[in-house]
């Protein structure tokens, strides 16, 4: 049962986070940040992650905290969901075209946090939406997820694309990452016999 809830309360955002890993990608995303919530389905239908979110937060200052927070809140879901890790792939990648975007992911579900984002947006917005809130939150979902995640733009010139191709591509490599190994199904994918640290 790999699931996780994790609820995070705090004077700037109360959150919860609900995850089966072992799902089939539905989404129930409610945010108040609407492109957020879009990227978060993409998020949840390509990594194949059933995923619940619900967030409420000082989006009369703007949407940082709470883009930020949903990002804490899911890399800690993750990393709950995934326990000891035995059996999973570990590792995973993507090279994700969207018309004029491409993107390429790669992540390590090692436990040791580091996250490499080179993102290329060509406006400051999308809409309403700060571009800049789509590092914010891979890098907090990386660091609380304790992943190694690349994600890198090679093409673009629509912002929208850009970020959707990111989601897109880290959930792909998300989805390789935390399958199981059939060859391996009972082992941690690690010489040291731990990814926890």
């Amino acid at each position: 049962m790999r699931k996780a809830t994790i609820s995070r309360n705090t004077a700037e955002t109360k959150i919860t986070v609900e995850i089966d890993l072992d799902g089939t990608g539905a989404y129930d995303n409610q945010t108040g940040v609407g492109f957020f919530d879009h990227m978060l389905d993409q998020l949840a239908r390509h990594a194949l992650i059933d995923m619940r979110v619900r967030a409420e937060g000082d989006l009369h200052i703007d949407d940082h905290h709470t883009v930020e927070d949903v990002g804490i809140a899911l890399g800690k879901a993750l990393s709950q969901a995934l326990g000891d890790k035995r059996g999973i792939r570990r590792y995973g990648e993507c090279l994700l075209p969207m018309d004029e975007a491409l993107t390429r992911a790669a992540l390590d579900l090692s436990g040791r946090p580091y996250p490499v984002i080179r993102l290329k947006f060509t406006t400051p917005k999308i809409g309403t939406f700060d571009v800049e809130l789509v590092r914010e939150f891979l890098t907090a979902f990386a660091v609380n997820g304790g992943i190694t995640l690349h994600v890198e733009t090679l093409a673009g010139a629509n912002s929208h694309h850009v970020a959707e191709s990111a989601f897109k591509a880290v959930a792909r490599a998300l989805r390789m990452a935390v399958e199981t190994d059939p060859r391996k199904a009972d082992a941690v994918p690690s010489t040291k016999g731990t990814l926890s640290e």
